[in-house]
Formats: C-alpha cells, structure tokens, sequence
C-alpha cells in the first residue's frame, strides 16, 4: 500500500512542499495530494499589486504539477482529525500517513470595531479584487486610509500614492512609520511618503472604523472613504479544533525539520508554523520563512521514509525587500535573526532588486528542486521509528 502524504493548502509553502516530497519519491509508494481552494497559484506577495490594477500572470496548478506525480484536489478544508488521521474537504474526506498543513494565515481584525463590516483586506485574491474594484469607483480628492505600518502596509500605501496622485492617501501607524528598519531605511521610507504625499499618522491605536472615517484613541477621527486594514495577520482557525499542540498566537509548534512537537506524522510549514530560526527566535509570517520551511519539510519527510540523513539548513535571514511603487524600493538588511542593520539598498536599484525577488520566488514555487537533478529513493519496508532520527 502507498504511504498517502496530504498538503493542505497550495501557498508558497505548501505548493512547494508538495513539488519536492514528490520529487524524492517513487510514484509507486507513494501518494502525494495536494488540497486547494483555488486553480491556480496566487503570488500574495503582490497582492498590493493586484488591488491598484495589475493583472498577474496566471499560474495554473494543472500546468505546475503535470508529470510530477502530484494529485491535485479544487477543494475546501473544513475540517481535520489528527487523531484518526484524516481531513475533511466539502465534498469528501481523505485519510492520511503524513500531513502537511500549510494553510497559512488571513487578515486579522484584531477585534476593532467596525474592521470587519467597513474595512478591506489585501491578504487575499479576492479581497485585493474587492478593494480594486472599489477604488475604481472612487473620484478625485477622496479619502483612501490604509491601517497598519508593517510592510504590507508600506507597499500599499506607496503603490497607491503613486498609482492613484488624484487621491488622497493616509496611512495610520502605532508607531512610528519605519520603526523596525535602521536609521537610513526609516530616513529613506520617509522621503518617499513626503514625495508621494503621503499623510502619515503616527503613534495612533485605532478603535473603531466605520463607512466614513476611523477613530484612535488620541487623535480622534480620521476621514477615511476607504480603510484598508493590514494590521497583522492570523492563522487559519481549523488549527484550533484540532489537538496539536499550537502557540498563544495558534500557530503549530514544529521542531527543527517542521515536525509538529505533539504529532509525528504531522508537519506545519509557512505562516502556520512556529518555528524558531536564528538564536531561537520565532520565524516571522512571511514568503521569505515559508519557502525555506517547505525545503525542510519535504526533505526531512523523504528522509524518514527513506531512511535518509535529516537535513540540517539553518533558517535565518538576510534582507528584507520593500517595493515603495513601481519606481523605488528599499532593501533593509538584517542580521540572521532579523533585527535591522544600518545597511541598505534604496531607490531604483532596489526596486529591481525586489521584483527579481518576487519573480524568483513564483519560478521556486514552479519548480521545487530549485532545477537541480533530482534523485528519487525508495521507502523502506519497515520504517525506522521516529524518534531514532531526532536523536
């Protein structure tokens, strides 16, 4: 019988980790699903993009996995029993041996009033499609405000301003705007807000949004036609019903081959994992964690089915990469466990940086092994315990 592997979930991470385990293998003993909502892979990472009115090429999962020996499965996960080792889509149920899950994370409201009723979301194709066809409709001089100061936000508001210099655009920071970048990134995201006209509130909670206008708790209200919230993210809740052993913010805690720590023939990859990387500390909610995460993953599930050694790549950082519109950028960079340096790119030259970094990691999700030769193994007849690798 074919040990069955199930990926739920086909972001970068979880389309990767399908691709490689894959790859590894041989198609005679081993299955490998992989479980989606949508047809064709989404590069999320532009989703800021896509809400001012780019088109993106489409990337159909039938064209990515032709050949690989990957099942894909157009469907919803609803639920899934760790215990019986199975997952419910909305149209059948499927058993497992090893699970994969990599549904990675949605908007989070955080609980404000009034964010889920007025507010919209570009953590998602369809809420970047949302949001798109509502600034269509805006006229000259109105009011876009964009909530939340991490990059998500700086990419927007920046993509905005340039795309749209009819508008007026607002952006709404706890902060200070660049907080977490070195004194040269903060100067140079500063210049580009000033030059876009950008107006920039700092070191303001939001406590409400309604149709027309947000509220803080010092600065008291601010017009708003539009609120776009980008203040964080949260894992996919189906996490909770589940027994794995999750972190106070639910994310799976993995060990260093993303092997749940509660469930052995469970592994976590992308944004809802824990994972720690550089000096034990947590990965954060990002592509540039998620794909690495999936490498280890899918290496270290052939490895124990294989009887391989388990790799051993350390996960650490080394720049972050900010669009500021089409035209500008910043490269910050950082040290391994992704605290800024006072190092960086900016302007055109980083721009084009970015986008080799975007198109880099769209050609890794289409092609896991990275285009190198791939050797597939053989499943052992009696697998080697689980713990015995760890040690």
């Amino acid at each position: 019988m074919k040990h069955r592997i199930v990926v739920l979930g086909a972001g970068y991470s979880g389309a990767v980790a399908a691709g490689r385990v894959a790859a590894r293998l041989y198609r005679d003993e081993v299955s490998v699903t992989l479980v989606n909502g949508e047809a064709d892979f989404v590069e999320r990472v532009r989703m800021h993009e896509v809400a001012t009115g780019r088109d993106l090429k489409l990337r159909p999962f039938e064209e990515m996995y032709a050949g690989t020996g990957v099942e894909l499965k157009l469907a919803k996960v609803t639920g899934v029993d760790v215990d019986r080792k199975t997952v419910t889509l909305d149209s059948e149920e499927l058993e497992y041996d090893t699970l994969v899950y990599a549904l990675g994370s949605r908007w989070n409201p955080q609980g404000v009033p009034g964010v889920a009723e007025h507010a919209y979301e570009i953590a998602s194709r369809p809420g970047a499609l949302r949001l798109r066809e509502r600034l269509t409709s805006l006229a000259a001089g109105q009011t876009v405000t964009v909530v939340g100061g991490g990059l998500t936000g700086v990419e927007f508001v920046t993509e905005l301003a340039e795309s749209r210099p009819d508008l007026d655009v607002a952006l709404v920071v706890r902060g200070e705007l660049g907080d977490w970048l070195s004194p040269k990134g903060r100067g140079h995201l500063r210049k580009v807000a000033d030059r876009l006209g950008i107006t920039v509130h700092e070191h303001a909670a939001v406590t409400s949004v309604d149709t027309d206008q947000l509220t803080t708790a010092d600065s008291g209200a601010i017009p708003a036609a539009v609120t776009v919230w980008t203040a964080g993210f949260a894992v996919h809740p189906i996490v909770e019903s589940t027994s794995l052993e999750v972190s106070d913010t639910g994310r799976i805690v993995v060990d260093e081959t993303m092997r749940s720590v509660s469930h052995p023939d469970v592994y976590a990859v992308g944004d809802a994992a824990y994972a720690m990387g550089s000096k034990n500390k947590p990965l954060r909610m990002s592509c540039a964690s998620g794909q690495p995460m999936a490498w280890q993953a899918a290496d270290s599930i052939a490895a124990r089915l294989t009887g391989g050694k388990l790799p051993h790549a350390p996960l650490f950082y080394f720049n972050q990469c900010i669009s500021l519109g089409r035209k500008d950028g910043l490269v910050q960079y950082v040290t391994t466990d992704d605290r800024a340096v006072n190092a960086t790119l900016r302007g055109r030259v980083a721009a084009v940086y970015k986008e080799l970094i975007c198109k880099g990691a769209a050609w890794g999700t289409e092609n896991p092994t990275m285009g190198l030769p791939t050797r597939r193994r053989h499943v052992i007849n009696q697998p080697v315990p689980l713990n015995e690798w760890t040690s």
